[in-house]
């Protein structure tokens, strides 16, 4: 029997217990009440929180877009003649996801069908590195008929290859219009880079080439259009179950030039095989009518890759047919800059109109036993600027020129443009050399002698006469001829003249109107115009071209040296390597009133600048006679009929021609955006629209 201390013992020790007992109660329920909020909050945050982000990461693993590359726009003629199209051809592509082999072993069993080269695989391979493995991959461009013929029989055995229809580029006219249409080729790593940069990687999707020189890259936007896709579905071994939706591609728009095939085709006979440049303008708008750059080359040895010998023959030729002349060929104007010379010398107040100087054989600096002589040993006794320009008189612009200095001469030369880019709209366009104070100093910043960072006055007697640091693009020529012989309005050289959009039945316009005018006597401009018609005139040289003329026209002729000719001695061309011959200019402009073509011709080693001058008088003939004179002009012409028409001068800003704004361009880009958003964004499938 208990004690009562035992009893009182015995019940405190319960107590204890139902005390613990009821804590550890308390402690389990709070912790279970714990990993139970945190739970219902961990659920929150994915159910709710994160709802919309993963919703969208599911619906990407569902869906996805497979693009369908645009057609390149063409480029195409005043006359509607096709100068850059495209042209169908089987492609053999693989489907990665689908192939049940190897892809290597897949490859090497289609041999016994196809050539495959080794360019080819490592096409392929750079391929499988960007696409998809869903997508359809190319492993050999331009099927041979017969090699398409004799695959697509057996094509049943190999799962997940395909002959797919593919357009591919071509240049019908080769080298004719290489160096102004440039050429595409296969998207490398560093277009791709720029492509990254620039968000314009969706837009790329499925395509293959870009453009890599000439209008082909600077209307590059416009010439590649917008990419259409199918919107599919796929299951979680990539393989797709169903089409949800297609759009189509957006074909890109048609470039029409300025320039007449026959124009350009002509100019290209009158070069004969020689080296060197011939542009024509259109003064009163801008537009490039002809642009000869020789030697040429084919661009379309560039589309799917030049082979290693063809390159290195075309690279390492001494006569250089990469060179693009017109833009990129710097040459000393000689002669033909005299017409600008003597604008400088009438509107800086040095001479006038009616002011004579003596015209010697040969002229010295005050106070330098050093003659520089004329190109006629006798000289033209004295002369004002009118025959200066009329006998191409080289002491008359020595003294003058050397009198005026280069300070107060370079302004008014930098009003025709020269020194600075036209702005034509050709990527890699060369500035030129305008000599100046400031562009010496800068030019030899890094040399050690202080004096040859030094404008020297007697550096100006060159100068005056197109030669010393002189040196200036045939394009540049032609550009400054085009604002002389339009009384000072200055129209921005351009190669376009309209954008076609066939898809939207809209025309671009790209005929600006003048960039500006520059601000010089009228009767000055009048005065030097006249002048240069005397060239082609009895006593001018280069009156023999003057001879039946059946319009008005004006020109100067130009020799510029290659290399110096010591004093005392005198110009052998024999004695000289070809290379170290003097060049030939001639420029021009017709009619003299209302002119129509302005044109440089630079004939590269060709001697005297009067060489040059035929071919300046035979392409206006026939532009002016022939072309614009209505015989032969039948040719089919390519319109949108109802097309409204926009006037939007692209070539306005200094950049090249801008591109509409990527959204706006690339459905496939507000596809991709839209699958990759959260899925309270995505539109239904019925309810999307191209």
């Amino acid at each position: 029997m208990k004690t009562p201390r035992q009893y009182h013992q015995a019940t405190t020790d319960q107590a204890v217990q139902q005390r613990d007992y009821l804590l550890r109660l308390v402690v389990a329920f709070v912790l279970i009440v714990v990993f139970f909020a945190i739970l219902i909050g961990r659920f929150v945050f994915l159910q709710v929180i994160k709802h919309e982000e993963f919703t969208a990461k599911a619906t990407t693993n569902r869906i996805s877009l497979i693009p369908t590359p645009a057609i390149r726009g063409e480029v195409i003629d005043a006359n509607g003649v096709v100068l850059a199209h495209n042209y169908p051809a089987y492609s053999l592509e693989i489907v990665p996801s689908q192939l049940e082999v190897k892809t290597d072993d897949m490859i090497e069993a289609l041999r016994a069908y196809v050539d495959i080269t080794d360019g080819d695989l490592r096409r392929f391979r750079k391929f499988r590195a960007e696409f998809r493995s869903y997508e359809k991959i190319p492993l050999k461009l331009k099927l041979l008929p017969d090699e398409a013929a004799k695959l697509a029989a057996q094509l049943y055995r190999f799962k997940g290859v395909e002959i797919n229809a593919r357009t591919f580029r071509e240049y019908p006219y080769g080298q004719l219009t290489a160096h102004f249409l440039g050429y595409i080729g296969r998207i490398s790593e560093r277009d791709q880079k720029k492509l990254d940069e620039e968000e314009l990687t969706a837009l790329y999707r499925g395509s293959t080439h870009i453009g890599k020189s000439g209008l082909e890259s600077f209307y590059e936007r416009q010439l590649h259009g917008a990419p259409g896709y199918q919107e599919v579905e796929k299951d979680a071994y990539g393989n797709v179950v169903r089409v949800l939706k297609t759009v189509p591609a957006h074909t890109g728009q048609t470039l029409r030039l300025a320039m007449d095939i026959r124009l350009q085709q002509e100019a290209d006979r009158l070069m004969n095989g020689r080296r060197g440049a011939i542009i024509a303008i259109d003064p009163q708008t801008g537009g490039v009518l002809a642009f000869v750059s020789k030697p040429s080359f084919d661009p379309n040895l560039f589309i799917d890759g030049i082979d290693t010998e063809t390159w290195k023959s075309l690279n390492e030729n001494w006569q250089r047919p990469l060179i693009n002349r017109v833009t990129q060929g710097l040459y000393p104007p000689g002669s033909t800059f005299k017409p600008f010379m003597g604008m400088a010398l009438l509107e800086s107040g040095k001479i006038n109109q009616s002011t004579i100087v003596p015209a010697p054989g040969a002229w010295s600096i005050p106070g330098s036993r050093h003659q520089f002589r004329d190109s006629v040993r006798r000289g033209h006794g004295s002369a004002n600027l009118s025959k200066a320009i009329q006998v191409s008189s080289d002491t008359f612009f020595y003294r003058l020129g050397y009198e005026l200095g280069i300070d107060k001469t370079a302004p008014y030369l930098a009003e025709f443009d020269l020194g600075r880019q036209t702005g034509i709209d050709l990527p890699n366009e060369y500035r030129g050399v305008l000599p100046s104070r400031e562009w010496k100093a800068q030019r030899f910043a890094k040399s050690k002698n202080p004096a040859a960072r030094t404008w020297n006055a007697s550096e100006m007697v060159s100068v005056s006469i197109g030669q010393g640091y002189n040196a200036y693009t045939p394009l540049q020529m032609a550009h400054a001829t085009a604002s002389l012989a339009n009384d000072g309005v200055v129209y921005r050289p351009h190669m376009v003249k309209e954008l076609l959009d066939h898809e939207r039945r809209q025309i671009t316009l790209i005929e600006p109107k003048p960039e500006r005018t520059i601000p010089f006597s009228r009767s000055n401009f009048e005065y030097v115009k006249q002048a240069m018609v005397r060239v082609l005139q009895p006593g001018g040289t280069a009156w023999r071209v003057g001879a039946g003329l059946q319009y008005s026209m004006g020109g100067k002729t130009g020799t510029a040296q290659v290399v110096q000719i010591q004093q005392g001695k005198s110009y052998n061309a024999a004695a000289l390597a070809e290379q170290h011959r003097d060049h030939a200019w001639f420029i021009s402009f017709a009619p003299v009133q209302t002119p129509q073509i302005a044109i440089a011709v630079l004939l590269e080693n060709g001697g005297w600048g009067a060489t040059a001058a035929p071919l300046a008088r035979q392409l206006s003939d026939y532009y002016l006679l022939k072309l614009k004179g209505g015989q032969n002009t039948t040719v089919n012409k390519a319109t949108l009929s109802g097309a409204q028409t926009i006037d939007n001068p692209l070539l306005a800003a200094s950049e090249p021609a801008a591109a509409p704004a990527r959204r706006s361009i690339s459905p496939f880009q507000t596809a991709y955006d839209a699958v990759h958003r959260p899925a309270s964004d995505i539109l239904p499938a019925s309810g999307a629209t191209p």
